[in-house]
């Protein structure tokens, strides 16, 4: 058994508490050298170096980590538990699975191949209760072997894709939104599609330089492409080619990255059936891939273009809007206004005739953008859009009228009427604003029914009363004895004087 020095096990028992962030102190000390120990991360904590690892990488939270241990109690030496004697090292995800909390905070300080002995206090290991073999606050002691680990990113946050990263890429990437990106599409792309979050979504022109295996959960393979001389696949991102999952997890990828990729039904084919190469995959299934990203080449930022080069590539994703727009793909139109819009808005100076182009542009966008909201019912976004344009033409009555309508949207009625009223000054004869105005009055009125309704039912159980101390005033009228109306008699009357009994 590895020991560590009995003046630290001492101050070690008697002071386990008041914990601080984990690893704060590695990363601040200087790296542990061969038979060195260091009270790590929080208090109750203690790690010795008995083998360097390689590399500079360490594991995360999240990630699935592979390595051998030997458990022993401090107190006498004891093993007890262990996976050398089988020589079958487990596997775990730091900070889920059922591993004890001080083994997770020290295990994320080692480097593939380094074994370490880590020191626990109770509150850090199997704290009161104790386990199998352990005693009840008991101090004990793990030496670790750390064999390897797969980095997890969880992309969508909402375990819909999960990438598990099982070759590092380059330190190039991953790319941006209308890369061209040349890859290969393996076994390992199940994961690697999980890490993308919902909503998400990037414009790729992938190259046809990608190869993967498709299958399902019991390793049904239902789709290949790339192997036996076939060619690879080929697709462009955000344009629905391929299911949801892989368009995003493709954009999260490094150069000569290998991922594996898990797909959920609700970024995968969902609840239809569909026929694939080599077989069909039924309904709400989850599905595998694995992804090799061969290669990608980035798209220019644009300020890297020039103005004209700017001018032009806000056109063409205007035009792609427009035409997504008309076909119902509301949420990705808007993705193309809100692209062609950052091509323009840059802090350049323009000239005047370059104005003339930029600036109507950008007012374009902002006012079909806010028209896809209304057709997604973000009314929110909608309002943002259409004050941006109202910012700048504040008598722009298509503005006015589409974000009248997002008022409606929320009940912000007052607003909403403010902005009729204005379109109507400037346009006195646009039709769609007088029906929108006949509208939002039929809508006032119900919620002036509503509300009074409301209002009735938060009185009808003072009416009783109110009725009652109506009585009481009349006789204390005819009898002339007025001290028997008291203030809050007087207030209920006045309350509910509408209300009859």
């Amino acid at each position: 058994m590895v020991e560590f020095s009995k003046a630290n096990i001492k101050d070690f028992a008697e002071d386990g508490d008041d914990e601080e962030e984990p690893g704060e102190e590695v990363e601040s000390a200087p790296p542990l050298k061969v038979g060195q120990e260091r009270e790590i991360g929080s208090k109750g904590l203690r790690k010795k170096l008995l083998k360097r690892g390689v590399n500079w990488e360490s594991p995360q939270f999240g990630d699935e980590v592979t390595f051998h241990y030997v458990g022993t109690l401090c107190e006498d030496g004891s093993i007890f538990a262990s996976t050398r004697t089988t020589n079958e090292p487990v596997t775990f995800k730091l900070g889920h699975d059922n591993i004890v909390k001080g083994l997770d905070h020290g295990i994320v300080t080692m480097r593939k191949g380094e074994i370490a002995s880590f020191m626990l206090h109770p509150e850090l290991a199997y704290g009161v209760s104790g386990t199998t073999g352990v005693p009840s606050n008991s101090i004990v002691q793990f030496e670790v072997e750390l064999l390897s680990w797969i980095t997890v990113v969880d992309i969508c946050k909402d375990g819909g894709i999960i990438k598990k990263i099982l070759e590092t890429g380059e330190q190039i990437g991953p790319p941006g939104e209308l890369d061209e990106v040349c890859g290969h599409f393996c076994p390992a792309l199940t994961k690697a599609l999980k890490t993308m979050k919902r909503g998400e979504r990037a414009n790729l022109i992938v190259q046809p330089k990608f190869r993967y295996t498709a299958m399902l959960e019991d390793g049904t393979v239902f789709e290949r492409k790339g192997f036996d001389d076939e060619q690879p696949l080929q697709f462009i991102t955000d344009e629905e080619q391929v299911v949801a999952g892989l368009d995003r997890a493709v954009s999260t990828m490094k150069k000569n990255e290998c991922a594996l990729i898990t797909i959920s039904p609700e970024y995968g084919v969902g609840s239809t059936e569909v026929k694939m190469d080599l077989s069909s995959v039924q309904p709400s299934s989850t599905i595998l891939y694995e992804v090799e990203m061969l290669d990608f080449i980035r798209e220019k930022a644009p300020w890297e273009l020039s103005t004209p080069e700017r001018i032009e590539a806000a056109v063409r994703r205007k035009e792609e809007g427009n035409q997504l727009f008309k076909i119902g793909k509301y949420q990705r139109a808007a993705k193309k206004y809100e692209k062609a819009v950052d091509y323009v808005s840059q802090d350049v100076p323009y000239t005047d005739d370059d104005e003339k182009i930029v600036k109507p542009l950008m007012l374009s966008c902002w006012s079909n953008g806010a028209a896809c909201c209304l057709k997604l019912n973000n009314f929110r976004e909608a309002i943002d859009l259409c004050s941006k344009i109202l910012n700048a033409e504040s008598c722009n009555v298509k503005a006015l009228y589409r974000r009248a309508q997002a008022y409606m949207g929320v009940a912000e009625l007052l607003l909403a009427e403010l902005d009729i009223k204005k379109a109507l000054e400037v346009d006195p004869q646009n039709r769609e604003v007088w029906l929108m105005q006949k509208n939002l009055k039929q809508l006032q009125a119900q919620n002036n029914k509503q509300d009074a309704k409301l209002y009735r039912a938060m009185f009808s159980s003072k009416s009783e009363d109110a009725c009652i101390a109506e009585k009481r005033l009349k006789t204390a009228k005819d009898d002339k004895d007025t001290s028997m109306l008291d203030e809050s008699t007087a207030a209920m009357i006045l309350e509910t004087k509408k209300y009859s009994c």
